[in-house]
C-alpha cells in the first residue's frame, strides 16, 4: 500500500499527524469523487446534478427552493443557479416562481429526470459497496463516526446558499 507521502512525491515529512490525516481525507474523498463522477458521466451528468436530481426525487411533488436544494448537496456548488440551469435545459427538472412571492423560485424534477434516476439507480446503489468492500461493517461504522465527528469542527455549516435566478422575471420584464 503506498503511502501519502509517495502519492503525492512529498520529500518532507508532514508537519503532524493531523496534517497527514486531514490529507489523507482530502486524497481520498477526491478519489472516490474522481471515480463516482466517472461512473455517471455515461449519462451525461455530473455527480453533483445527479445529487441534485436525487434531492428533487426526495421532495416529491412539492419540490424545492434553491437555497433548500444547496443547503442539502453533498458538496457545496458555487453556484447553484447555473446547476439547476443546466438541468432545466436538459429537461430533467422544471422551475416556476412562488404565486405570493416572485423572488421565490421553486425547482420540481420532470417524468424524465425520473426516469433517468430509475435508470441509474441500480448502478449508483452498488457503487459503495464496490469502492468500500475492503472495509468490515464495523468498521465502517467507525468510519462514519469518525467522520461526523471531524465535520463537526469544519464551523461552515450554518452558511446560507446564494441563489439567483438568470433569467428575469416574467413579471418585471413586462412593466418596464
Amino acid at each position: 500500500m503506498a503511502g501519502l507521502k509517495r502519492e503525492i512525491a512529498q520529500e518532507r515529512p508532514f508537519s503532524s499527524p493531523h496534517e497527514e490525516a486531514l490529507l489523507n481525507i482530502l486524497r481520498t474523498a477526491d478519489c472516490l469523487q474522481r471515480a463516482f463522477n466517472r461512473r455517471v458521466r455515461e449519462w451525461n451528468i455530473t455527480g453533483t446534478q445527479y445529487n441534485v436530481l436525487r434531492i428533487l426525487r426526495g421532495a416529491h411533488l412539492g419540490g424545492l427552493t434553491c437555497s433548500a436544494i444547496g443547503d442539502r448537496v453533498i458538496t457545496a456548488v458555487p453556484d447553484i443557479t447555473r446547476l439547476l440551469a443546466r438541468l432545466k435545459a436538459l429537461k430533467l427538472v422544471r422551475q416556476h416562481r412562488d404565486a405570493r412571492d416572485r423572488r421565490v423560485v421553486w425547482t420540481r424534477i420532470t417524468d424524465a429526470g425520473l426516469e433517468l434516476l430509475r435508470q441509474m439507480d441500480p448502478v449508483i446503489q452498488a457503487m459503495p459497496g464496490e469502492m468500500l468492500d475492503q472495509f468490515t461493517p464495523e468498521e465502517i461504522a467507525t468510519f462514519i463516526g469518525f467522520l461526523e465527528r471531524a465535520r463537526a469542527h469544519c464551523g461552515d455549516s450554518a452558511q446560507p446558499v446564494a441563489c439567483e435566478l438568470h433569467a428575469p422575471d416574467p413579471a418585471s420584464t413586462q412593466r418596464a
